[in-house]
C-alpha cells in the first residue's frame, strides 16, 4: 500500500527552543497543564545533554543548567550546608520518583528531605552522558600535582564542562566553608563527588581513576577556598590615622581624666597606682603610633584584641582635624587620677600594646 502525500498542510506556527526560556512561539493549545517554562528541550533532566536544557548564569558567570540552580539555591535556603554528612549520607529513596518527577517539571518539591536533594545533584553529574572530565585523559590529571598545574589543565576542557566543573567546584567549597558543622572536609567531599564526575566501563579502573579525580578536587577546591580568603584581604580598606598634634594629646588626655571622674565617685575604690600608670602608657602609646600616621594593624595587641577599632577616628580616606573620641574614652576607661611620672615611650613601644578590659 502506497502512502500518499499530506493534503490539507497549512504552516500554524514556527517554534523554536532557547535554553534560557524554553520553547518559544508554541501555540497556546499546546501549552503544558501547568504555564511553566520546561526545565529542558527532553522529558527529564535527568542523563540528557546540558544543550538541550534551559541554562542560566550563576553568581560566578557560568551558563549551568537552571534545574541545577534551582536544587542548590533550596539546599542552602533549608541549611543543607550545615548538616552533618551532606552529601556523603544516602538518603531513603522510598520518595525518589516522586521527586524526579517534580524536578523534571522544574520544580523542587516542598519538604524535600535535605540528603535527597544532595543525592539527586549527584546524580545529575552521575547520569549525564559523558562526565564532567572524561574529555581530559587519565594522564593529564594524573601528572597533576600542584595547584597551579590543576588550574591549568581545566582550561582544556570545553566550555560547557568547565562551566559545570567550575559550578561544582564552588558548591564543595561552601560544603568546607561549613566544615565545623557538616563534618566534610575537602578530602570527604572530593570523595563523594570524584565517582559521578568520570564514566568509566571497566569497575577496577574507575576505582583507581576515582582516587586520582578525588585529589584532583581536593586540589581545586583548596586554590577556591585561597582565592576567597585572598580577596577577602585584598577588598578590606586600610585604616589610617591622623597624625596628632601635642596640643590635641593634652586635650583629649585631660576629656579622659574627666569622663573617668563621676566613676572614680560611685565606685568609692580608687585603682592602683601601677593601673593607672599603665592606662596611661597605653593611651600615650596609641597616641605616638597616631601622630606618626601608622596603620591600624600595627596596634593589634598580643590577645588578638585590637586596641584601634572602627570609631578610633579610622577614615577612608583621612580627613579633618582629630576631635574627642569615645573610643580613646573607653580604652582608658580604667584610668585614674594619680601621680604624674615622665614616660620613656621608646620603652613602652619595646613592651608592646596590652589591651585594657
Amino acid at each position: 500500500m502506497d502512502i500518499g502525500s499530506p493534503t490539507n498542510v497549512r504552516h500554524v506556527a514556527h517554534v523554536t527552543f532557547d535554553s534560557f526560556n524554553g520553547f518559544l512561539g508554541l501555540p497556546a493549545e499546546f501549552e503544558p497543564e501547568m504555564p511553566r517554562r520546561p526545565p529542558s528541550a527532553s522529558a527529564t533532566v535527568f542523563g540528557v545533554s546540558t544543550e538541550s536544557m534551559q541554562l542560566s548564569f550563576d553568581s560566578r558567570g557560568n551558563s549551568v543548567p537552571t534545574i541545577l540552580l534551582l536544587m542548590q539555591t533550596r539546599l542552602y535556603a533549608q541549611r543543607g550546608l550545615q548538616a552533618e554528612g551532606i552529601f556523603r549520607i544516602n538518603p531513603d529513596n522510598s520518595h525518589e520518583e516522586h521527586v524526579r518527577d517534580q524536578l523534571n517539571l522544574g520544580l523542587v518539591p516542598d519538604g524535600i528531605d535535605i540528603h535527597c536533594l544532595a543525592g539527586q545533584i549527584k546524580a545529575w553529574f552521575r547520569e549525564l552522558p559523558t562526565g564532567v572530565l572524561d574529555p581530559l585523559s587519565q594522564e593529564q590529571v594524573m601528572q597533576c600535582q600542584t595547584e597551579e598545574e590543576c588550574a591549568e589543565l581545566v582550561k582544556h576542557l570545553p566550555r560547557t564542562e568547565a562551566a559545570l566543573l567550575d559550578w561544582a567546584v564552588n558548591l564543595m567549597a561552601d560544603v568546607v566553608e561549613h566544615e565545623h558543622l557538616n563534618k566534610m572536609s575537602a578530602r570527604n567531599i572530593a570523595m563523594v563527588f570524584a565517582p559521578n564526575m568520570t564514566h568509566m566501563a571497566d569497575p577496577f579502573t574507575a576505582l583507581v581513576y576515582a582516587v586520582q579525580v578525588m585529589n584532583f578536587l581536593r586540589t581545586l577546591i583548596a586554590r577556591t577556598l585561597q582565592e576567597r580568603k585572598d580577596s577577602v584581604v585584598e577588598s578590606s580598606p586600610t585604616c589610617y590615622l591622623e597624625p596628632l598634634d601635642e596640643k590635641a594629646r593634652h586635650r583629649i588626655l585631660e576629656s579622659c581624666m574627666e569622663n573617668t571622674a563621676p566613676e572614680n565617685k560611685q565606685q568609692k575604690k580608687p585603682l592602683p597606682t601601677a593601673e593607672n600608670e599603665e592606662a596611661q602608657e597605653n593611651l600615650v602609646a596609641v597616641l605616638d603610633n597616631a601622630s606618626t600616621g601608622g596603620q591600624c594593624s600595627s596596634l593589634i595587641s598580643s590577645s588578638d584584641n585590637p586596641v584601634c577599632d572602627n570609631d578610633l577616628y579610622c577614615e577612608f580616606p583621612p580627613k579633618g582635624n582629630m576631635r574627642k573620641s569615645k573610643t580613646v574614652q573607653s580604652i582608658s576607661s580604667n584610668a585614674r587620677n594619680g601621680p604624674k611620672k615622665t614616660r620613656n615611650h621608646q620603652a613602652v613601644e619595646k613592651k608592646g600594646i596590652r589591651t585594657l578590659d
